[in-house]
């Protein structure tokens, strides 16, 4: 029996000090786990300087960036536009005088902006407005005067409104042409009438007619069936692609061709349907609200409002890097002469703005 007992003991300590060299080899060391110096991939810092400038503080609800010369617009939903010099940092803010009364309930206001080649004080904007009770969407001309922006001509208007899902970017591709993106306006089935113009890409000359290569003659119409896409940017082979709002995450990143079928609300994420594209990226359980989008050098780089942070996404890996986090909701990004600005949307009632908000900020690319 003792001689049993003394192999127990024996055997006891063996096993006790075999789970101590294990313990100390688990990277556990005062109850908390060590953190790998290798994030997984789609956490990885992106290519940037990683020093952010602040050029400007203090915006006041900023949407879209746009810029001419030596100097940025940036519109702000309250119906203003700041315009900063690139060298200076000055701050000018002027109102916008609309021909029809801005409207800024819920997710409205003045939306996009996008100056006119050749024109650096004339723009074309995109603003949301009630009529009859019924909330609207119009896409205008604007000229810089002395102390405001007029509004010279009206390009569209009647596009389908609502207290959410305006989409509301506006931007003139290496075409020539003027592309808008149009929100479903809280009703998922008009996404796919092509009789209504909620839900879609829209493709306009620059005088506000219909271009006669258009993929449904005689309609505005460049590709449907979208939920609020917010972001347009063409890598330079003219492609386009347009990041856009999911219903429940599955926010999505779309490779847009004439004509096209994207299947809102039908389809989302990786599910098919005939005649129905699904995206090249899909953000799954995850939830980014991507807004303003900028191409460089073969990665887009998406303004993220949910997901608080500037991604890109690179297009030939599939894979998606953070360029820059900690300033909150991100609304649009442009990208000049190798680096990167983006504006903070911290101050639209569903962020938590610091003292120095909204701020335009600026990143070196390398």
């Amino acid at each position: 029996m003792n001689q049993c007992l003394r192999r127990i003991y024996s055997n006891s300590l063996a096993i006790i000090f075999l789970v101590i060299i294990l313990t100390a080899c688990s990277g556990k060391e005062g109850g908390k786990e060590e953190v790998s110096e290798n994030p997984t991939p789609a956490e990885q810092p992106a290519s940037g300087s990683g020093v952010e400038e602040q050029i400007v503080e203090k915006l006041d609800v900023p949407w879209s960036i746009t810029n001419a010369g030596r100097v940025f617009y940036i519109s702000e939903r309250n119906g203003t536009i700041v315009s900063v010099n690139k060298k200076t940092g000055e701050k000018i803010r002027l109102p916008v005088r609309f021909h029809k009364k801005l409207f800024t309930g819920g997710e409205g206001g003045l939306l996009g902006i996008e100056i006119i080649p050749g024109k650096e004080v004339e723009a074309f904007a995109y603003h949301t407005y009630e009529e009859n009770g019924n909330v609207f969407n119009r896409l205008i001309r604007i000229k810089k005067e002395k102390d405001a922006w007029i509004e010279t001509a009206l390009l569209l208007e009647g596009i389908p409104g609502s207290q959410i899902h305006n989409g509301g970017r506006i931007k003139i591709g290496p075409d020539g042409k003027l592309y808008v993106t149009a929100g479903d306006a809280s009703k998922p089935e008009s996404a796919q009438k092509l009789d209504h113009l909620s839900g879609k890409i829209l493709r306009l000359e620059l005088d506000g007619t219909i271009p006669a290569d258009n993929p449904f003659p005689g309609s505005f119409i460049y590709s449907y069936g979208h939920r609020n896409p917010q972001g347009l940017a063409w890598n330079e082979e003219g492609q386009l692609f347009a990041t856009e709002h999911g219903q429940s995450a599955h926010d999505e990143i779309n490779k847009i061709e004439p004509g096209k079928n994207y299947g809102w609300p039908k389809i989302q994420g990786d599910e098919k349907k005939t005649g129905m594209e699904t995206p090249i990226f899909h953000t799954n359980g995850d939830t980014w609200a991507p807004s303003g989008t900028a191409y460089h050098d073969g990665k887009l780089y998406i303004a993220s409002l949910r997901g608080e942070a500037v991604r890109v996404y690179d297009l030939k890996i599939g894979e998606v890097s953070i360029l820059s986090e900690g300033n909150g909701r991100i609304r649009d990004v442009i990208i000049e002469d190798g680096a990167l600005y983006f504006v903070t949307n911290n101050t639209d009632g569903r962020g938590t703005p610091a003292e120095n908000d909204d701020r335009y900020i600026k990143i070196e690319l390398k």
